[in-house]
């Protein structure tokens, strides 16, 4: 069976073209029941040694993520009816083994042994990581209980991916059963072009055959882009305010209200807390990051919001000065910021998206990044024809090092395809670098990643031509790659972004991302592709001032999210009023308070529904990292080649190339030589005058 499989049958690249759907239930049965077997095996001899514990770990943990990472991004970028079929049924199989691995007593005895043994000071930095990793995980997974705790662990955690499940459908529908509809055009007065073709589209997506983007009906829904484009341009004040409240009441009455899963779901995290020993859930969640503790988390969040609040406060009296020359003479509401924002931001800066899009075409933005990470790197990449893949737009490259020894490689899919493929931009992994699995004949295995975008394709004989926010986002995902690609961790479990801390694994990707708003670089990127001529100055220094745009209001909206989410996983649920929670905090810190109506926690399903329990601190943790990170080639001058590149080593020897093999506030010190500085972010984000360091 395992030879006809193509899902399993490779070595080096799949042969995507031969792979079906069919394939997946049939080549995950067999991994699992190899690698089951396996472990059943590894328990009975529970060897003490590093080599006789963790190299058939690695390789039966491995055999089933290879093959579940391949399914997951057919899933992904070639979905169909089949093959969300076939994962579905699958999925339960996969949590099923990896519940099993996770909670095997004999392979955690082993692994304390080991962790307690004489030569444990001797093992490699990676090596000893590895090992406390894995103690730390199976202890979060229920491993030290007794059988009768454990079963009752095992029963709140099913409970609770239910009612994450629930709450996120509720949501879903929640924002489904909305629409305002429009038959009159003083009522769709404001909206440009292509907010008429999508109300239209809603409309039509809701039977109303005839809509058109002239004639209407038009339809609003609470959907994102739907929602914020009604909310963004619409001049009907009294329809703004109808969508909004709409909004912020999403899931939060009748067979569809969140509140009282809000309420089990904190209940069960608690319980879960007591279940491992811990004061309370938030304690939980940060055992796998990088975070030192909620009192130096909220002392961050504070900090932040002091600088923010200022700032916030004169972006909320711009609008009202704005909205009051305008004729409005009511105080700004809740419904009116994101309608004045839009408008300040026309009249400050005039950048529409057809002014722009032309100096950007994929080709010469791949130029431009490659050329800067192998400036940065000292790598260089080349295109390779003869590697299969999924579709005619995906390309395979290849990374060499300064020897020009091949070391690493990834495959580009840059195109939207939203009949097959999912949206938004992401970066994946098809194998991780490692010694135990590498192929036959080969010392080690090279690390091959994915990064998919979601950009237009090339219309009309041009190429594919991006938005400023495309861009951004292509080198935000290439961080998030050359963290994979430039490991030089041999072991699996620590190479490359595996067992990377949640709030310290976006630090590559943001700090990529930082050289899209540095002039010398970016003035580099920009060029017509017609003419071939730079982005006049005027419009490039617009671009980059959009970056600090209501930065303050922006900060503080997500410091009130990351505070909210703190309190309510260190409270007692006994007795804890959530919606209360979340409105005293957002009294306390937003310049224009909520309405005592506002739901948002019913459709806060990063908390609720996603990985963010407890760390939803993890974007600003990260962007303080970053900042501070890129503050280090700002100081260095970047007119010094020679300092750049050293600078650019050092990067790529420690933040690169340590992946998971050292905690993430080591590996910053290595290549900061000292602890984050916070005001790094607020300079960046212009909180800070820039002569006011401290």
């Amino acid at each position: 069976m395992h030879d006809s499989n193509p899902l399993l049958n490779w070595e080096l690249y799949p042969d995507f073209s031969s792979i079906v759907a069919e394939h997946v239930v049939p080549a995950m049965q067999e991994v699992i029941a190899r690698s089951s077997a396996e472990l059943q095996g590894l328990e009975q001899a529970a060897p003490r040694t590093w080599h006789g514990l963790l190299v058939p770990l690695e390789r039966l943990t491995d055999r089933v993520s290879k093959a579940w990472g391949l399914a997951t991004h057919l899933h992904n970028v070639k979905n169909s009816p089949a093959m969300r079929k076939a994962y579905a049924q699958t999925q339960p199989l996969v949590v099923e083994f990896y519940n099993c691995l996770g909670q095997s007593r004999p392979v955690y005895e082993a692994l304390l042994a080991l962790q307690e043994s004489p030569d444990f000071p001797a093992l490699s930095q990676a090596l000893r990581r590895t090992i406390t990793l894995l103690v730390r995980d199976a202890t979060l997974q229920g491993v030290g209980l007794s059988p009768e705790k454990r079963e009752r662990f095992n029963a709140v955690s099913q409970e609770m991916a239910e009612l994450s499940t629930r709450f996120t459908n509720n949501v879903l529908d929640a924002t489904q059963a909305y629409a305002l509809t429009l038959t009159e055009n003083d009522q769709v007065a404001g909206l440009p072009g292509d907010s008429l073709r999508l109300a239209a589209n809603m409309a039509r997506a809701r039977g109303q055959d005839q809509a058109t983007a002239e004639k209407g009906p038009w339809c609003v829904t609470l959907d994102l882009p739907s929602f914020l484009s009604f909310m963004q341009h619409a001049s009907r004040r009294d329809l703004r305010e109808e969508v909004y409240r709409a909004y912020i009441t999403r899931a939060a009455s009748g067979e569809r209200d969140n509140l009282p899963l809000i309420r089990r779901i904190l209940e069960l995290r608690q319980e879960l807390a007591a279940l491992l020993g811990f004061d309370n859930f938030a304690a939980v969640s940060l055992e796998r990051k990088m975070a030192p503790g909620v009192d130096g988390i909220e002392s961050l969040l504070r900090t932040i919001q002091d600088a923010a609040t200022d700032p916030a406060l004169n972006d909320l009296i711009d609008l009202g000065e704005l909205a009051r020359t305008h004729g409005q003479s009511e105080d700004i509401a809740p419904w009116d910021v994101m309608y004045w924002a839009e408008r300040l931001r026309e009249q400050r800066f005039g950048l529409r998206d057809e002014l722009i899009r032309p100096y950007f075409p994929l080709p010469a933005i791949l130029q431009g990044l490659f050329e800067l990470i192998g400036e940065l790197f000292e790598i260089s990449i080349e295109t390779r024809a003869d590697v299969p893949v999924w579709h005619p737009d995906v390309s395979y490259y290849r990374v060499r090092n300064s020897e020009g020894r091949e070391i690493a490689g990834f495959y580009l899919d840059p195109y939207a395809r939203p009949e097959e493929k999912r949206g938004g931009a992401w970066m994946d992994e098809l194998c991780g670098r490692s010694t135990v699995c590498a192929p036959s004949g080969q010392p080690v295995r090279l690390p091959v990643a994915y990064v998919n975008c979601n950009q237009r394709p090339g219309l009309d004989n041009a190429p594919s031509l991006m938005s400023f926010q495309e861009v951004t986002t292509l080198f935000h995902e290439f961080g998030h790659a050359l963290q994979h690609m430039l490991t030089t961790v041999d072991h699996g479990f620590v190479a490359g972004i595996s067992n990377v801390e949640w709030d310290a694994v976006e630090l590559s990707s943001q700090f990529m991302e930082n050289w899209c708003y540095h002039p010398q670089t970016l003035s580099g990127l920009a060029r017509h592709y017609q003419t071939g001529e730079p982005m006049d100055a005027d419009l490039l220094d617009k671009l980059l001032e959009t970056r600090t745009f209501r930065a303050g209001s922006n900060a503080l909206r997500q410091v009130c999210f990351a505070l909210t989410d703190l309190a309510l996983h260190t409270a007692d649920p006994d007795g804890l009023d959530p919606t209360e929670t979340a409105q005293r905090i957002a009294r306390e810190i937003l310049p224009l308070p909520p309405l005592p109506e506002d739901r948002f926690l019913c459709s806060f399903s990063h908390i609720f529904a996603g990985g963010y329990a407890a760390g939803y601190y993890s974007y600003k943790w990260a962007e303080v990292l970053s900042a501070d990170a890129f503050g280090a080639f700002e100081e260095a001058g970047t007119h010094d080649p020679a300092r750049r590149r050293e600078l650019g080593s050092r990067f790529r020897d420690t933040v690169l190339a340590l992946g998971g093999s050292r905690h993430p506030m080591e590996v910053f010190h290595l290549f900061r030589g000292r602890e984050p500085d916070p005001h790094a972010l607020l300079r960046q984000e212009g909180l800070l005058p820039a002569n006011k360091e401290n």
